[in-house]
């Protein structure tokens, strides 16, 4: 069978390209084998149930252990724990139906699950006694337990571990999903209130988590391709995917699958190139597969949002960085911290949410202005964001008023604006994160690049900063001639003073400064 690019569901190593899931995780079997409880957390589609399932078979043939993989993300919803947990009960006896030498009679027998308040503790206590080895377990989607259901779920485990020493137990356990411990916490724990007893989460020794791919992780697993087919990938096409992936699992093989399958059109002697690969990231993009929608579903919610809003204004003190709120929103791979600064976690991402956020403004703008200031050279863009500037003191009041995102919503429109006239035949690169007080946009269409900055107005400071920063992304780019676009949010100063357009240099660059 023809191995290929996985993007749905756990990898098998003889259907599927796949990097050893071991190695993501190396603290594993030193924590199995010390008889610990422990959580690995990652954002979906990482390879955590392919981990896992590499995880088990290993235990299994290293003759010391039984182990058993149980998915527990047919209880989500069912928070009353007298429903939740003879749910989890059963779930348990069907895992062990699967696995040769688990016989869940060993498991069950005897016992009722309406006793919902001992009754797993009761079976696993029944049934590692009755085991000839220890017995690991792995918990996957642990974090789709909510509720009462989840706080009785681990004190039967915490009772069951503290008194191994008196009563057989389970050896090592793992709880795996999208969230930490911490967040488990406060999924239970709404406004800080007490659990009015011993914790149930101080038997955790450890939250790991699964890091994404590297540059070089990245070229092994294409090699396989190559090996396999004899078609390559150029290392400036693995370049590029690390640069749009940064490594993310999913998207790393979502990229080559686009154009291995979906992009069959091309000669498969010569190598895939950095081109192909932004061809399909910009495809991946615009079509927003199950993963990215799942992903970006969670823009809605209002603890997202606090988080999101000021990485893409720049914004950086309104986000609280020992908070559950932002724990949450990185466990959900939404963004992740580099040099201090909250950032998208890729500029997939960070392109997806933009895109996201500003859909409906980019296709409710007028069809007339699509391909309105391009010319054979390539954008005539001191004339588009003239227009803009224009637009923006006619409808701003209106357009700003249809987003919850309404801090972001200046920076949103224009993207909208420059999306609808560029008509997809741009790429537009965002830079954003928290604390750069801008967004830097690197525009590439045939052949040239177009720099442009966007700020708020916060005081004298923000025009020569903006300069500033500007030249130097300019210089990044290799571009002579760039564009800072000021959004003057306050009430006073008159429209005559807010729309204004002047010329700079600086450091021999030219700079329009655009003022909205």
């Amino acid at each position: 069978m023809q191995r290929y690019f996985n993007v749905a569901g756990p990898c098998t190593p003889h259907k599927h390209y796949l990097l050893p899931t071991r190695e993501r995780c190396a603290e594993i079997h030193a924590l199995i084998d010390s008889e610990q409880f422990f959580v690995i957390h990652a954002a979906r589609q990482s390879g955590k149930t392919t981990l896992l399932n590499a995880l088990q078979q290993d235990l299994e043939a290293s003759g010391k252990y039984h182990a058993l993989y149980c998915s527990l993300e047919a209880v989500q919803g069912l928070e009353d724990a007298r429903e939740g947990i003879p749910a989890v009960f059963e779930t348990i006896c069907l895992a062990m139906r699967r696995v040769p030498g688990l016989d869940p009679l060993l498991f069950s027998e005897g016992l009722e699950a309406a006793h919902f308040t001992t009754v797993l503790g009761d079976a696993f206590g029944r049934l590692c006694g009755r085991l000839d080895k220890p017995l690991v377990m792995l918990f996957d989607e642990a974090d789709c337990l909510s509720g009462q259901t989840l706080i009785t779920f681990l004190r039967q485990l915490r009772d069951g571990y503290v008194n191994r020493i008196r009563a057989p137990f389970i050896h090592s356990l793992a709880l795996v999903g999208m969230r930490s411990i911490r967040d488990y916490k406060a999924e239970v724990r709404p406004g800080g209130t007490t659990l009015g007893s011993a914790s149930p989460f101080n038997i955790v020794t450890k939250s790991l988590t699964l890091h994404n791919f590297t540059r070089d992780e990245i070229g092994t697993l294409y090699a396989q391709h190559t090996a396999d087919t004899g078609e390559a990938f150029a290392p400036e096409a693995v370049d590029r995917a690390h640069y749009w992936t940064e490594g993310q699992p999913w998207l790393v093989n979502a990229l080559a699958r686009e154009i291995v399958m979906e992009m069959p059109a091309r000669d498969r002697s010569v190598a895939v190139s950095a081109a192909l690969i932004d061809e399909a990231a910009e495809r991946l993009m615009c079509r927003r597969d199950t993963h990215l929608d799942s992903l970006l579903e969670r823009l809605k919610e209002p603890r997202v949002r606090g988080v999101i809003e000021p990485v893409m204004t720049g914004g950086g003190g309104e986000i609280d960085r020992l908070g559950d709120d932002f724990e949450y929103v990185k466990d959900l791979g939404l963004v992740k911290v580099t040099l201090g600064t909250i950032a998208p976690a890729n500029p997939i991402y960070a392109t997806v949410i933009a895109r996201t956020l500003n859909f409906n403004t980019q296709e409710n703008l007028p069809a007339s202005l699509m391909e309105r200031w391009i010319t054979p050279d390539g954008v005539d863009m001191d004339a588009l964001l003239r227009e803009f500037q224009q637009f923006w003191r006619e409808n701003s009041d209106i357009w700003i008023g249809r987003y919850e995102y309404r801090e972001a919503a200046p920076h949103l429109i224009l993207m909208a604006f420059l999306q609808r006239v560029l008509n997809g035949g741009a790429l537009i690169e965002r830079e954003m994160g928290s604390g750069r007080k801008r967004i830097d946009l690197g525009i590439r269409f045939r052949g040239r690049n177009y720099p442009l900055e966007i700020k708020l107005h916060y005081g004298p400071k923000t025009l020569p900063e903006g300069l500033a920063q500007l030249s130097e992304y300019m210089d990044t780019l290799g571009a002579r001639r760039g564009w800072l676009v000021i959004f003057d949010r306050r009430t006073e100063p008159a429209w005559e003073e807010k729309i204004s357009w002047r010329e700079e240099t600086v450091a021999g660059r030219e700079i329009a400064v655009v003022g909205c």
